[in-house]
């Protein structure tokens, strides 16, 4: 897991608190960040990218910044964010850095930093970090000034460390496969660990050019994968988003393969092989159909948060190995140490190979259940969902599903709206139960 992301909802004009994402800004958050890690004695910071054009402005005012502070830095260049939680800990650094807006648009950037262990950065040096910010800016003297220099290999490096997570024996000759690199940070990394173990592969999006970034593809956007795989008779379709930490899938049929579904298939895989350690973690927003799966099959099953991080934090409060969204984000924690879209689809491809069943077969075997999601536009900020006038219609409608499904009420993180969600076994039934929960919720505005 990453710190707070620093996101531009405008391109580099975007802000941190008050403070603007601009080149300075990045140039003083290195120096930030290099005095902190640099209080331990000589340090080095390893920094990648996704292809946003901006990322090679800001890649260059952190090189600067933490030059300037007396950190030496390894330069990855566009890497996927997961290589730079694998790399950071190969190269023994004392953090990573990464340059992306992940799924987001070519506009807006930010930066996300890892551990040295490939984690989360601890609470105590990102305080540390937002604590020198407020400091004025001096440069080391000139002798004790860090070095940069570009590592040529990480791709190669990255590529085997994903090949080894299924072991030599994988072998994927034989199968069609359609990458969609999202025109992001695996452009050059997918295709090749697919290829080099036998696998026939159609790339898509796999061009960057510095603006088309998860434009219309990737995981985010799967309609064009779908359309080639069908089109190709491919036997599926690997969908990452810009900075490579996130998966979709599509069977050979041009159906999609979400989050949930992946991390079933990867579940009973593991089951099945006597390794699962623990249970599954998933979100309030996990399909009810994934919990009733696991908890047939006697697997433990919990839900976070939604967000990547709180995946991460009931893992390892659990001390258990595999956990996700349904977006895609799923955590391999035996194998890595975050969400990483080509380790997971790896998992996804061995189960494949050794139940001898389509990616179609396998997903079947969970039963999704139909969801609706109505968003309410709040017109005040007002506590909406813990009125008793609304408590009580989710009772009422918790009890007429019994175990057939499950009520969620959540405001949203981003916008001034309440989401009303039910999921159950019959679609019209839940759309109706649904419609019943908006009336309540905006009648009590």
């Amino acid at each position: 897991m990453m710190t707070k992301r620093y996101f531009g909802t405008d391109g580099i004009r975007g802000k941190v608190g008050t403070a603007p994402i601009t080149p300075d800004f990045m140039l003083k958050l290195g120096w930030a960040a290099g005095k902190v890690f640099a209080r331990e004695g000589r340090s080095k910071i390893i920094i990648g990218k996704d292809t946003r054009i901006s990322g090679y402005m800001f890649e260059s005012a952190l090189e600067a910044g933490l030059a300037a502070a007396g950190v030496d830095v390894l330069l990855l260049g566009p890497m996927p964010t997961p290589a730079i939680a694998y790399l950071t800990r190969t190269f023994h650094c004392n953090a990573g850095i990464v340059i992306s807006a992940s799924h987001n648009p070519f506009y807006d950037n930010g930066i996300k930093f890892f551990s040295e262990q490939g984690t989360k950065l601890p609470d105590d040096i990102e305080h540390a970090i937002e604590a020198q910010m407020d400091m004025a800016m001096t440069t080391v003297e000139s002798a004790e000034l860090g070095k940069a220099r570009r590592i040529d290999d990480a791709a190669g490096r990255y590529i085997e460390f994903c090949k080894g997570t299924v072991g030599s024996e994988l072998n994927l000759r034989g199968l069609k496969i359609v990458v969609d690199c999202a025109n992001g940070a695996t452009y050059h990394i997918a295709p090749k660990v697919f290829r080099e173990l036998g696998a026939e592969v159609i790339e898509v999006a796999s061009s960057p050019d510095g603006l088309n970034i998860n434009e219309d593809c990737g995981a985010t956007s799967t309609r064009l994968m779908e359309t080639v795989v069908v089109a190709e008779k491919a036997d599926l379709g690997v969908a990452l988003d810009g900075d490579g930490d996130r998966l979709i899938m599509v069977d050979h049929k041009g159906e999609q393969v979400d989050g949930d579904e992946l991390l079933f298939i990867i579940a009973m895989e593991l089951r099945r092989k006597g390794e699962l350690e623990g249970g599954v973690v998933g979100t309030l927003m996990s399909n009810f159909g994934l919990e009733q799966g696991l908890l047939k099959a006697d697997v433990p099953f919990v839900r976070a948060k939604v967000g990547d991080r709180y995946v991460m934090a009931e893992l390892a409060n659990n001390n258990w190995q595999l956990g996700g969204e349904s977006s895609g984000h799923l955590v391999c924690r035996h194998l890595t140490s975050t969400g990483d879209g080509v380790v997971a689809a790896l998992q996804v491809l061995k189960a494949m190979a050794e139940t001898g069943e389509s990616l179609h077969k396998l997903k079947s075997a969970m039963n999704k259940m139909p969801q609706k999601m109505i968003n309410v536009r709040l017109t005040e900020k007002k506590d909406v969902i813990s009125l008793p006038e609304v408590q009580s219609a989710v009772a009422d409608v918790e009890a007429r599903l019994g175990n057939r499904g499950r009520v969620l009420l959540r405001p949203s993180g981003t916008e001034p709206l309440v989401r009303v969600m039910v999921e159950g076994d019959d679609a019209d039934w839940i759309a109706g139960l649904c419609q019943e929960l908006v009336q309540v919720v905006e009648n009590a505005l």
